[in-house]
């Protein structure tokens, strides 16, 4: 049986690199009907399921992918809304190579690459939406308690999603404008189109679901009065505060954190100038600092906005990058340099204040640190980047503003919020979170996976089933 499955997944067509450098239109253009119908034939639909233990929300993927091969779009998408309220958005950003496929068995067999699931996952998704015509799933009777969700990302909207079917009255307030979290203003356009974001949060208003924006909790509404007037709440904020190596220069002009970079393009629209006047300078040569998806999100953004030469300095080498590969193949095809073994020491300006360059350490491999990737330690060599300007793209760090505003809710040492890592419980009782906040800068569907995790634990406390306060 083996033998009959081709090798190598379907090819999904994308943008021409010389194309698509100059627009912020979608890479990747997604499957045909046929070409999905082929890629799902190369599932074996194995017994055991070993795909399903490698998604964070434990999607029933053999399932959605046998009703593909069948031709049953309908059946398949409902299959994994059963399980996923954003399966556009995780079809296009979740790291499937690192999950679900990484656990497909037709991998194992030797010359033979995983199905593509989180393509086929996009196809119906998509499919759904050019019906016309997108499925509302049965909400439960409702129970008459109220439930606000902190944070309209990943795990907030997943969470509101999921408490609203079970029949509770979900608000979520969001700081920005506009709800998406991460999504609305740190993943490109060129990544995940807005209009994916919008359709994904207009599905989750018509299960019941209120949405309130530029609202900030502990400003705008106190703490103390949203704990008095909701039954539970659920806080996703997310980690999306810039976090600065902090080497000399750094207050230089020209010295910008991803955060900031990303959100004035992405949420304020920057890459639609002259529709959008929204004030951006980009230099002629941008250095890059980090090798993760967001270092490559930032320098993908820069070419397109009108950086003539863009690097990407990062201490490791490409072994020990974060980015998934498809974001870094993606980046080599538009001609992003990348300086590896390079560790910044120093930012180094003109008499006007403007940086000029990155002044690096060079590094080799040393032994294996914490994280299980070798340690980069000084050569004792120096090396000079010139570069108009720089964005730091190292991670981010927890959100203060609610934090500062809600004393009791009980800390760890990194400064996030101290809950159960299984059900989102805190110190404060009935209050749970989930996502960023709590684990630190992850993945959009793990973020997704503790909303889920925290509704059914909210669902367990509000019907009297479970009280962890007790």
């Amino acid at each position: 049986m083996a033998l009959n499955i081709p090798p190598k997944k379907t090819p999904i067509k994308e943008q021409d690199p010389k194309e698509r450098i100059h627009n912020f239109n979608e890479v990747a253009l997604g499957y045909t009907p046929e070409e999905a119908i082929a890629e799902a034939k190369r599932c074996i639909t194995c017994p055991t399921k070993p795909c399903v233990s490698g998604c964070p929300v434990h999607i029933d993927i053999p399932t959605f992918i046998k009703y593909i091969k069948e031709g049953n779009f309908r059946a398949a998408i409902d299959t994994i809304k059963q399980y996923n309220n954003l399966p556009a958005i995780c079809g296009r950003v979740c790291p499937q190579e690192d999950q679900c496929e990484a656990q497909c068995v037709v991998a194992k067999i030797p010359g033979h690459e995983p199905v593509a699931i989180g393509r086929l996952e996009r196809f119906v998704a998509d499919w759904e939406a050019e019906q016309g015509e997108v499925k509302i799933p049965e909400i439960k009777e409702k129970k008459g308690k109220k439930v606000a969700v902190v944070g309209a990302g990943p795990a907030g909207l997943t969470a509101a999603a999921d408490l609203a079917k079970m029949g509770y009255d979900v608000t979520v307030f969001e700081a920005f404008h506009k709800p998406g979290g991460v999504l609305i203003y740190g993943i490109p356009e060129f990544r995940l189109p807005k209009r994916i974001v919008e359709r994904e949060v207009e599905y989750i208003k018509k299960l019941g679901v209120k949405i309130m924006t530029n609202v900030v909790i502990g400003k705008s509404i106190p703490v103390d009065e949203l704990l008095s007037e909701f039954d539970a709440v659920f806080i996703g904020v997310g980690a999306g505060a810039p976090k600065f190596i902090g080497v000399p220069g750094t207050n230089l002009n020209g010295v910008y954190s991803a955060s900031e970079f990303l959100t004035r393009v992405n949420l304020m629209r920057a890459y639609e100038f002259p529709e959008y006047d929204t004030p951006i300078i980009v230099g002629k040569k941008v250095a890059v600092i980090g090798a993760g998806n967001t270092a490559m999100d930032a320098a993908r953004t820069a070419l397109r906005v009108g950086a003539e030469k863009v690097m990407i300095i990062y201490r490791r080498t490409e072994k020990e990058m974060p980015a998934r590969l498809e974001e870094y193949h993606h980046a080599v095809e538009e001609g992003i340099e990348f300086h590896w073994l390079r560790q910044p020491k120093e930012y180094v300006g003109d008499e006007e204040g403007n940086v000029i360059g990155v002044r690096c350490a060079v590094m080799e491999l040393g032994e294996p640190d914490e994280s299980g990737r070798r340690r980069p330690v000084p050569t004792g060599e120096e090396d000079f980047i010139e570069a108009d300007m720089v964005i730091e793209a190292i991670g981010q760090q927890a959100q203060k503003v609610l934090l500062d505003e809600f004393p009791q809710l009980k800390k760890n040492k990194w400064g996030y919020i101290d809950a159960d890592l299984e059900t989102g419980a805190t110190n404060v009782k009935g209050v749970f979170a989930g996502g960023d906040i709590v684990t630190g800068a992850a993945t959009v569907i793990e973020a997704m996976g503790a909303g889920k995790r925290a509704a059914k634990a909210i669902d367990r406390y509000l019907s009297g089933e479970w009280n962890p306060w007790e």
